[in-house]
């Protein structure tokens, strides 16, 4: 229903440009895009401090890619999550990756503040890239249950305690022996993602992808 809302409201736009795009990417930006580009896939299997199996950044948060983002999660500008989508499908190698997986959940917000700004800006990605590649999208599997300071006021000690303890598992068979996708907006120090991928493996889940649309 949101996302009906949304495609009437605002039509198919280039985010970058917000020229009138179909694919929501125009081609000149596309190619303006390319020097952000982060085209490896991480592979964390032998690295005791993560949780998670591997990690995938679409873009560095640098420049016209940082204030994107920032306007879309306080701007008001839900509409953008179709262009970052298509940034992340686009590479072919990361679509293909993406459709080994079964399910794709996104970062979960604290409720109050998810309903102050209306949206998850990561469930908005998560659940189109669901549509695109074929996986289930679960929302209300792994939750927020308390509130925290915003992670990009403090530094990287602070971030794992901020962020310790503050997830939870609602469902437990929903991810028992499963191949995640985890769905976040930026991965600076990966805290939040860490935290989040710890909750779904004591769940039982077999393997974490992290997709971030930047990377700090």
């Amino acid at each position: 229903m949101f996302e009906k809302i949304l495609n009437l409201i605002f039509p198919n736009v280039c985010g970058f440009c917000e020229r009138k795009d179909e694919d929501s990417l125009c081609k000149d930006c596309e190619y303006m895009l390319s020097k952000y580009e982060l085209n490896r896939i991480n592979d964390y299997r032998q690295d005791n401090h993560k949780y998670f199996d591997f990690l995938f950044c679409a873009l560095k948060y640098e420049n016209i890619v940082r204030n994107k983002i920032i306007a879309y999660k306080f701007g008001e500008k839900s509409y953008l999550y179709k262009t970052f989508v298509k940034i992340i499908i686009k590479n072919k190698k990361i679509y293909r990756f993406i459709k080994l997986y079964d399910i794709i959940i996104p970062v979960p917000m604290y409720k109050n503040k998810e309903s102050v700004r209306g949206y998850n800006q990561s469930a908005l990605v998560a659940r189109e890239i669901a549509k695109v590649a074929g996986l289930e999208f679960q929302k209300k599997t792994l939750i927020k249950i308390k509130d925290t300071q915003v992670q990009s006021t403090l530094n990287k000690y602070s971030r794992i305690n901020n962020i310790k303890n503050v997830f939870e598992i609602k469902n437990e068979e929903a991810v028992r022996n499963k191949k995640i996708v985890l769905l976040d907006d930026v991965y600076t120090t990966g805290s939040t993602v860490n935290e989040c991928s710890k909750v779904l493996k004591q769940a039982g889940a077999k393997e974490i992808l992290v997709i971030t649309i930047a990377k700090d």
